[in-house]
């Protein structure tokens, strides 16, 4: 009995024993372990927070829409003989969309050609019939010795004066025979001889002046003729005139079976095949519609109370769901100058550049229009942002220790970001290794 108890006694013993000794190995290693913890040091860069001006906004949401659009239809009726596009098709402003059969014009302009071919042939032949008949009014002049426009003057042609000075001449000497035969100094004879010379001397004179007016009718009929070709002239080259006006609707309608695109853009409806027949006078006559995208209109509903806020030459930032990473500039253009009355909006128009192709017509954005007005803001650098789901922390350094803040970030500008709550003016935030650092950690400042 007394062995059992000593054995008892001697067990009991071991045990406490071991509890003792368990007991100490376990806070000699947690000793062990707070004294490596307060021995970690980690390397950090460091910023100031400090104060800047930043732009500010307000958000508005609004649609895009395209630069330009237009609905492309044919001038002419005809049947699709060849289509150069499809849906997605860039386009440029005078490319040839569809084309159609062009037979039936091409042989209205071969008959209009001509026609014209005809019309100048009969100018040709009238201003040649021109010429001649000037030359015969030149020529009948020269006969009558008129100078060129000069007025016409029977007593001045020298056939008529010569006849004219004869016959006066032989009046004077028959008058003088007429006295001498009266006195009797004069016999009969000569007397006979004086008159029959008047006679003939007069007779002369009408022959001249007969002459005379016989060449100047000559030249009034020749220019009568010139009147008459170069009336025949004139009609000729209005049938020239006419000619050409039908040779320009002919070629017209060859041209009009070309349908060119009106603008550059890209192509986002396509209605045509080879082998339709379209006409415009047939509703629906579009054979396609084409988008110029290369800038696009943002039409942003701006709220009744912000409307005081936005002003045409403002820029803009937008953002699609498509690219919720990405932010696309812009400039505010135009402003409806009324109200939506059922809405209590304003439309804005806003023109953003799209040289990418990224944005579409229709899409939905959320935009942010700029404030003339910067106002100032607590600004870090990006890199000191320590980001985990929707949560955004910074590590103040202080005493040689990481104190982690919670904050609530504001505006992106370039590097540095706004940072609305938990960062003052003057703290001192950590820039490098945050992914390491936790709260109360030792760091050293590089």
């Amino acid at each position: 009995m007394v062995i059992q108890k000593a054995i008892i006694k001697t067990a009991l013993f071991a045990v406490c024993a071991a509890m003792v000794l368990s007991g100490c190995r376990s806070t000699a290693t947690s000793a062990n372990s707070n004294v490596n913890k307060q021995a970690t040091i980690i390397d950090v860069t460091t910023a100031q927070a400090v104060i800047k001006p930043i732009p500010t906004y307000f958000e508005a949401t609004g649609n895009l829409v395209s630069d330009e659009s237009t609905d492309v239809a044919p001038a002419v009726a005809g049947k699709i003989a060849q289509v150069n596009f499809d849906i997605g098709s860039y386009v440029s402003q005078g490319d040839v969309l569809i084309r159609l059969d062009d037979r039936d014009a091409r042989i209205k302009l071969e008959q209009a050609q001509a026609q014209l071919q005809q019309s100048e042939s009969a100018v040709a032949q009238a201003d040649a019939q021109v010429e001649q008949a000037r030359a015969n009014v030149r020529q009948a002049q020269a006969q009558l010795g008129l100078a060129e426009n000069a007025r016409f003057d029977i007593n001045s042609v020298a056939e008529v004066r010569n006849a004219k000075a004869a016959m006066d001449l032989a009046d004077l000497e028959f008058s003088r025979a007429t006295r001498l035969l009266e006195s009797g100094d004069l016999s009969r004879t000569l007397y006979d001889q004086r008159r029959t010379q008047r006679d003939q001397a007069r007779s002369a004179y009408d022959t001249a002046l007969n002459g005379a007016n016989q060449r100047y009718a000559a030249i009034r009929t020749a220019q009568a003729q010139v009147d008459t070709a170069q009336a025949a002239a004139k009609a000729a080259r209005s049938a020239v005139g006419a000619a050409q006006a039908q040779v320009s609707a002919a070629q017209k309608g060859v041209n009009d079976t070309f349908v060119r695109s009106p603008i550059s853009g890209y192509i986002s409806d396509k209605v045509a095949d080879v082998g339709e027949y379209i006409s415009p006078s047939a509703p629906n006559t579009k054979i396609a519609t084409i988008v110029r995208t290369a800038v696009l209109r943002m039409r942003i509903d701006v709220p009744e109370q912000s409307v005081g806020k936005v002003a045409t030459g403002q820029t803009i930032s937008l953002q699609v769901s498509a690219y919720p990473d990405r932010n696309f500039a812009g400039t505010v253009v135009r402003m409806s100058p009324s109200l939506n009355a059922t809405a209590r909006t304003l439309v804005v128009e806003a023109e953003v550049p799209n040289t990418e192709g990224l944005l579409k017509p229709g899409q939905f954005a959320t935009v942010r229009i700029t404030q003339s007005k910067p106002e100032p803001a607590v600004m870090i650098p990006v890199s000191a942002v320590k980001t985990e789901g929707d949560v955004n922390r910074v590590y103040i350094i202080k005493d040689g220790a990481a104190r982690e803040q919670i904050v609530q970030l504001g505006l992106l500008e370039n590097d540095e970001i706004q940072v609305k709550q938990g960062v003052r003016q003057g703290d001192t935030v950590a820039t490098s290794n945050v992914g390491s650092l936790t709260d109360g950690v030792l760091v050293r400042q590089g």
